[in-house]
């Protein structure tokens, strides 16, 4: 359990005497995520734009993660609706919807992200996920992951056009993927199953219960099918880029570097669900991220 409180977590939550910048930042520090990591090479309007993308989608994530009761989840999921159509009227009015005003009229990001991005953690809200169609997961990675790959290269200042969206798809549902597969076990002792159901029935593992299903020993076909799907995900995406220029989506890149290696360890142990969580170390994580952003061709 967070050491939130709900209300914490609401759209008018209180800032003390920080800035709506600095609120969006300390949500930032203290997520201590790596979604961060490609982010500090960013000029200030730019970093001070994705922080407050982030603190959005993490104030959201938790109230949706917690465990407080469904009705409540749900009433803060709606307030934030309903902050998010205000703000596109002009008048925010919590710390983090002031953190992106300036960037939201500065970048151009549509409203029906910030929506599609709350839908998604109303699927998590709902009740655990366990073993959801194939399909279903895909629509709920573009909500949680795609949703933040689309506005963060508007922000970047990647060139408008298919290619650009492609690219931020493609690499969205790659990184999600490739969190649900570090996380097979964590997830199911808190009764989520992310993987879907059409592979855990074609490789015949039960999922009566999550943790049925993350500690049976079939469950590594299961994943490298889906790993399989990821790497489809990362290979779209680098041909996306082909025609793109690389230089704006050096963050985008210097994550995908840290994801990329993270898939590629977990195929290198094939699967064993003993070696997970994979890690990997700071230096190594910079080593690749700024060899994805500054040196590799793609």
């Amino acid at each position: 359990m967070t050491a939130l409180a709900l209300d914490d977590l609401a759209p008018a939550a209180t800032a003390g005497n920080l800035s709506p910048q600095d609120y969006a930042e300390r949500v930032v520090a203290r997520s201590k995520s790596s979604f961060t990591f490609g982010m500090r090479i960013l000029r200030r309007p730019r970093r001070e734009a994705m922080f407050a993308i982030y603190a959005f989608a993490r104030t959201i994530d938790d109230i949706a993660d917690d465990d407080w009761p469904t009705a409540e989840k749900r009433r803060l999921l709606d307030a934030w609706r309903d902050e998010i159509e205000t703000h596109f009227d002009g008048q925010p009015r919590g710390p983090n919807t002031r953190a992106l005003q300036d960037p939201i009229a500065a970048f151009d990001l549509p409203k029906e992200e910030f929506l599609l991005m709350i839908e998604g953690m109303e699927m998590d809200a709902d009740g655990p996920i366990r073993a959801p169609e194939l399909e279903r997961l895909m629509a709920y990675t573009r909500r949680v992951a795609g949703t933040v790959g689309l506005l963060s290269v508007r922000i970047f200042g990647a060139p408008e056009g298919a290619p650009r969206d492609d690219f931020a798809r493609d690499l969205a549902d790659a990184f999600q993927l490739t969190n649900i597969l570090r996380d097979v076990e964590e997830d199911a002792r808190i009764g989520r199953l992310y993987l879907p159901r059409d592979l855990l029935e074609k490789h015949d593992v039960p999922f009566a219960t999550p943790e049925e299903a993350a500690f049976h020993p079939k469950i590594v076909a299961v994943c490298a099918d889906l790993g399989g799907l990821a790497r489809q995900k990362f290979l779209a995406a680098r041909a996306a880029l082909k025609t793109l220029d690389r230089r704006p989506l050096r963050p985008a890149l210097m994550m995908m570097g840290v994801y990329e290696g993270y898939l590629d360890r977990m195929e290198a142990a094939d699967w064993d669900r003993s070696i997970v969580p994979i890690t990997m170390s700071k230096p190594v994580k910079l080593f690749r991220g700024l060899d994805y952003a500054f040196v590799r061709s793609f």
